[in-house]
């Protein structure tokens, strides 16, 4: 959709049926779910660098900085979308101030997930626990926020390609963000619980990451075969831990 045509706008209630507009936050809110995903797993791990006391805390206030982000953009989107303008050229590559934001989100997440990575594998199990807490509140909360604009913005985006009703996205943004802060700590203390399912989380951030870069050099690839991918992963690394603890059950019997 080219930018010159996109006119956002609020309906009234003779321009569009309460159904209607029910329907479409329901069908935006499960596609915000789906995009925001990786954002709430990026927030559960940064989290773990804080003092348990203070995990919860940060995981909140990450969710309602990307709620509020996510907002301003929408009422900026005209704005947004004169990022999409190109800057200067290398090659044969243009590059606009939307490329330069996903370019720049692609590499921090990738940065930081491998780092995570790397300590995970180059790190004992004494070490990782004698210094889990490396950061203070003010850094974790500074990454939530670099992220949050990255993922808010690819979010966004998406979302002027299906409505041009601003108060329909604001809306399902709303309910999505509810839906993720009911779930943040389910699925933070399962990321945390099981090793594997970290480790799978942070090579999802990692695939996420070069998509990211890979849409800053206009090189699309759709997500979904990236959350396909991880699904498939998911189930794999589940029934594996199912079967270890069948084993584990069967060798306390046989004791």
């Amino acid at each position: 959709m080219h930018k010159d045509s996109f006119q956002p706008y609020f309906p009234t209630m003779e321009e569009a049926t309460i159904g209607s507009i029910l329907l479409s936050v329901l069908a935006l809110s499960a596609l915000e779910i789906v995009l925001g995903i990786d954002n709430v797993i990026f927030i559960s791990i940064i989290a773990e660098k804080l003092p348990a006391s203070q995990r919860d805390k940060a995981r909140k206030t990450g969710l309602l900085l990307a709620l509020g982000a996510r907002i301003i953009l929408l009422l900026g989107v005209k704005l947004i979308l004169d990022l999409k303008d190109d800057l200067f050229s290398i090659g044969n590559f243009h590059f606009s101030g939307r490329d330069l934001i996903l370019l720049g989100g692609g590499v921090f997440l990738i940065y930081k997930t491998g780092k995570e990575i790397w300590e995970k594998i180059s790190t004992s199990a004494h070490e990782l626990k004698i210094g889990a807490i490396k950061e203070s509140y003010a850094q974790v909360i500074i990454q939530i926020v670099i992220i949050d604009i990255v993922f808010s913005f690819d979010s966004i985006l998406t979302a002027v390609g299906l409505t041009k009703n601003v108060g329909i996205m604001i809306a399902a943004v709303i309910v999505a963000m509810a839906v993720m802060w009911f779930f943040s700590k389910t699925i933070s203390d399962f990321v945390a619980k099981y090793p594997g399912i970290k480790m799978l989380a942070l090579f999802f951030l990692v695939a996420i990451g070069v998509l990211l870069i890979g849409e800053g050099f206009r090189l699309h690839v759709e997500k979904a075969y990236v959350y396909f991918a991880m699904v498939f992963s998911l189930a794999v690394e589940l029934l594996n831990i199912q079967a270890r603890k069948a084993a584990a059950k069967k060798a306390l019997q046989g004791d």
